[in-house]
């Protein structure tokens, strides 16, 4: 393979939204905030850390407007939001002073769209683009996130311009970020070649976005085919916390801790601090009272990695 790997990545921790919805148990808000808190000052400079989604749909994220008000994290840390709905924006817009991101969504799956928030597709992307224009104005960032990019459990393989088109659609709008998210791991490391160089050519301008689920042990490697053509821009959440209520049985996103110390074990820098992650980490391990499933908790950093800044 031709190697386009840069020399350095921009990650977003995802673990207090995208980890937190798909547990079971309440995670009480404070032990949420400890762990923002503590992320926060791992290095991050982008934390995913609430949604605005109805209440009775995901009650663990039902606390979002007391975490947003209760965090205290440096003040170069970008917060994002999450989105369903135009509703879920007028909420969420209510507290426009506690982050600086919002992120809208859809599914290249019409069966997963249609499961995940009940309309199609058309209509899905029709409110997005209102939504997109009223966060710009907003003067807010605005990114969007592709469920289902590389492949849908009742679907099946999705096309790559199926996906793509939808991506150009969100640019049109005025979406600067484009995530394309494994959601049920599905993807493997030769379509991710070719999906993110054709993502990377088709989107000039854009911030393209990888996140892989490891569902099927191949979110690590996908990562690294990602990389090899230039992505520079990741999704994860530490613990290997997450998965996709739809359908049962997509478990989580890669472990963050592990994904950094992929990087930095190859010499690309990621401006996070690896102990510091592994140790919120095992810090969510403690509040959630069972053993999390990344590599890097029980082994923690390779004492002879380049360091990495």
């Amino acid at each position: 393979m031709n190697s386009k790997r840069p020399s350095s990545v921009h990650i977003r921790e995802v673990g207090p939204r995208d980890g937190f919805q798909n547990e079971p148990e309440l995670i009480p808000t404070a032990d949420k905030i400890r762990l923002i808190n503590a992320l926060g000052r791992s290095g991050f400079k982008r934390i995913e850390v609430a949604s605005f989604v109805r209440p009775d749909v995901i009650p663990q994220l039902s606390d979002g407007r007391e975490v947003l008000n209760g965090i205290d994290v440096p003040d170069d840390v970008q917060l994002m939001v999450l989105v369903p709905n135009s509703k879920g924006l007028d909420n969420a817009l209510g507290l426009r002073d506690k982050f600086h991101e919002v992120a809208i969504f859809v599914s290249a799956s019409e069966t997963h769209n249609l499961r995940n928030v009940n309309r199609t597709v058309s209509q899905t992307m029709a409110d997005n683009e209102v939504m997109a224009k009223r966060i710009v104005a907003e003067d807010l960032g605005c990114s969007a996130v592709i469920a289902t990019s590389f492949g849908c459990p009742f679907e099946g393989a999705i096309p790559l311009d199926q996906t793509l088109v939808l991506a150009e659609q969100f640019a049109a709008a005025g979406v600067t970020e484009i995530g394309f998210g494994d959601t049920t791991g599905m993807a493997n490391p030769a379509y991710v070649s070719e999906f993110f160089t054709a993502a990377l050519d088709r989107l000039p301008g854009v911030e393209v976005t990888a996140h892989f689920h490891n569902t099927r042990g191949q979110g690590l490697v996908n990562a690294y085919a990602a990389l090899e053509v230039g992505c520079t821009s990741f999704e994860s959440s530490f613990g290997e916390l997450g998965g996709c209520p739809v359908p049962a049985g997509s478990t989580g996103n890669i472990a963050t801790e592990d994904l950094v110390s992929m990087f930095h074990e190859m010499g690309v820098q990621t401006g996070l601090d690896l102990s510091a992650v592994i140790d919120a980490a095992r810090a969510a391990q403690t509040v959630l009272g069972r053993k999390l499933t990344s590599h890097s908790i029980i082994a923690g950093p390779i004492d002879w990695a380049p360091a990495a800044s």
